[in-house]
């Protein structure tokens, strides 16, 4: 498995490898505290500069690849995404620091993402995607059922989150012999 940070394109959302540039462009779709409710570490306001940093440190020391997307239809970026956790040796990565302005939840953006991110993961190589949220993010985990992705399991006090408190997590994937189903599922949604 082998993953470079490339631009990922579709009809709806373009996904650009974060980069300073991206910076002020998300600074405002970020500063929801509603967002980050639910969340390990906060970005909104006066949190955003040392989450974005963090963001592009993962990025050089090669734990991640960040996206700043953008929405066709809106004409401006609404979000951002990663690859996590990319283990070559093991083939297998997660997808994860996902999160959009609220007028963006629920709409065709995060399957549109979810499609490019997976379908990149298993082209170039990876043999399981993992996926996992917060055991209170009763949306998130109903969107990756909807999208065909497998439960497996929900690690309690996992997790401690930027109030202090620890969070269950609740895990998912998809391995690459059920990509065409998933993928297929995705695309209808689209």
């Amino acid at each position: 498995m082998h993953l470079d940070p490339i631009t990922l394109e579709n009809h709806i959302v373009r996904l650009e490898p974060l980069e300073e540039r991206h910076r002020e462009q998300l600074r405002g779709p970020a500063n929801d505290p509603q967002t980050w409710q639910l969340t390990t570490i906060r970005g909104d306001g006066a949190f955003f500069d040392a989450w974005f940093d963090l963001m592009l440190a993962g990025q050089d020391k090669g734990d991640q690849i960040s996206h700043a997307v953008w929405s066709k239809a809106d004409e401006r970026y609404v979000g951002h995404s990663s690859f996590l956790v990319i283990s070559p040796k093991h083939e297998r990565l997660e997808i994860g620091w996902t999160w959009y302005e609220a007028a963006m939840r629920g709409t065709r953006i995060n399957p549109a993402c979810k499609h490019l991110l997976l379908g990149r993961a298993f082209a170039c190589g990876a043999q399981r995607v993992e996926l996992k949220t917060h055991g209170l993010n009763k949306h998130s985990q109903n969107a990756m059922k909807k999208m065909g992705a497998t439960y497996e399991g929900t690690l309690r006090s996992h997790t401690r989150t930027w109030r202090g408190d620890f969070r269950d997590t609740v895990w998912f994937s998809v391995l690459k012999d059920e990509w065409p189903a998933v993928s297929a599922g995705l695309e209808a949604r689209l």
